[in-house]
């Protein structure tokens, strides 16, 4: 049975691990001989496709970009009519309906510039809708979970003035009351309500959102995929410890740096990625290689030739596409025991946990690794052989049709 499938996410270029899941799922669906429509919003760095006449006009906010950049009163009143009502969007998309008619929508990171009123056109349509649950937005309006740089749950998906009271947004009263104001915008008008599905890659997500915001029997766990077919390990050990993701507070880099520092850099260490928090940290640890941002073959080589990746967030990660990485390469991952980090990783067996911010505990694990080639050898060999049963690919899309088909079966 061919689908015609439409899928939805607000950048179309690599820029983050939701994008990489809807790049990977794209492509896998094709090969698979289902067709794919594609929406998304205009932008220079786009990827071709044949469907971007269709795409809805580009939108960039800079409160989403950069959290010390407050917006003037008429950019403010701008992103509230639009991350409420993105009305360009809507509008295309219909358009798109109307020509392809697709029978089931997958939507990814859609939050502020394409906004939630998409949904509704969906379900009007009589088209099947899955959400794929790559952040904590629904419970959260900032997505992360995090007040000032703390773990919190006080919004618990519905007490959303924690978000204003906390400013959790840039340290902004105005912008995280924009935020809270559109969480409880749609909380009132059940925008997600007309969701068919909304796939968790963690069973913590999973947990998290079932306790706090969406029925259970509407949840379904399906963790992230990675194409490992085409490679086999190199096997080969450049003698440095790789960090990548972006580079702010929440990833846990300063803990991971520090912990280094308090070894004296056993190994060299590269960090991969941008973010708030670079100039200060390069100019603050001149021992470190900050790459900046890489991806496709640079970013490939930088993990083939690892000793070991580390991973010390310190948020709520759901399915870290690093730590899968690291996986499809054999190399094992010390990762912060947080979220779904410890699902990925199983301590002593495919790499090694620490507790979160715990930078004694981590200079211990990094040391444990660097002196022993053999034991980061054997641990990044399991990592692998864990992908292949639990995160390839092709188990992943094989999964997501069935899913699909399953959700077809069921009628309007």
């Amino acid at each position: 049975m061919t689908l015609k499938i439409l899928l939805i996410n607000k950048f179309f270029y690599p820029r983050g691990g939701a994008e990489t899941v809807f790049f990977q799922e794209r492509e896998s669906l094709k090969r698979a001989g289902h067709e794919v429509i594609e929406f998304a919003m205009h932008h220079p760095d786009n990827l071709s496709s044949d469907y971007d006449d269709y795409f809805a006009p580009h939108v960039e906010y800079r409160f989403a970009e950069n959290e010390m950049t407050e917006p003037s009163f008429m950019e403010k009143l701008f992103i509230a009519r639009n991350i409420v009502r993105n009305r360009r969007a809507v509008t295309q998309l219909d358009r798109l309906i109307r020509k392809e008619k697709p029978i089931i929508a997958h939507l990814h990171n859609i939050y502020h510039q394409i906004s939630p009123a998409i949904i509704p056109l969906l379900k009007k349509s009589g088209i099947k809708i899955l959400l794929t649950l790559h952040d904590y937005k629904l419970i959260c309006p900032v997505y992360n979970m995090l007040q000032q740089g703390s773990i919190c749950r006080k919004c618990q998906g519905k007490k959303f003035w924690h978000v204003v009271s906390g400013r959790c947004k840039g340290r902004s009263f105005s912008q995280s009351m924009l935020l809270a104001a559109e969480a409880y915008w749609h909380q009132y008008l059940h925008s997600y309500d007309p969701v068919d599905l909304f796939l968790s890659p963690s069973r913590f997500m999973a947990e998290i959102m079932v306790r706090y915001r969406l029925p259970q029997g509407k949840v379904k766990v399906l963790h992230n995929g990675v194409d490992c077919s085409r490679l086999e390990p190199l096997g080969k050990d450049g003698h440095y410890v790789l960090f990548v993701g972006r580079l702010s507070r929440e990833k846990g880099v300063e803990t991971f740096l520090e912990a280094c520092c308090q070894l004296g850099w056993p190994l060299p260490v590269k960090i991969v990625g941008t973010g708030p928090q670079l100039a200060k940290w390069r100019k603050q640890y001149p021992q470190v290689e900050f790459t900046g941002f890489k991806t496709g073959r640079e970013l490939e080589d930088l993990y083939r030739r690892a000793a070991f990746v580390v991973v010390p967030s310190e948020w709520y990660e759901n399915c870290s596409m690093v730590v899968l990485e690291a996986m499809k390469h054999g190399k094992p991952v010390i990762g912060s025991r947080i979220g779904g980090i410890p699902e990925q990783v199983d301590d002593g067996v495919t790499g090694l946990l620490f507790s979160v911010g715990n930078r004694r505990e981590l200079a211990a694990k990094i040391d444990l690794l660097t002196v022993n080639i053999t034991l980061r050898r054997r641990l990044g060999l399991q990592a692998r052989q864990k992908l292949e049963r639990e995160y390839s690919l092709e188990s992943h899309c094989r999964q997501l049709v069935t899913i699909y088909k399953n959700l077809c079966a069921e009628g309007p």
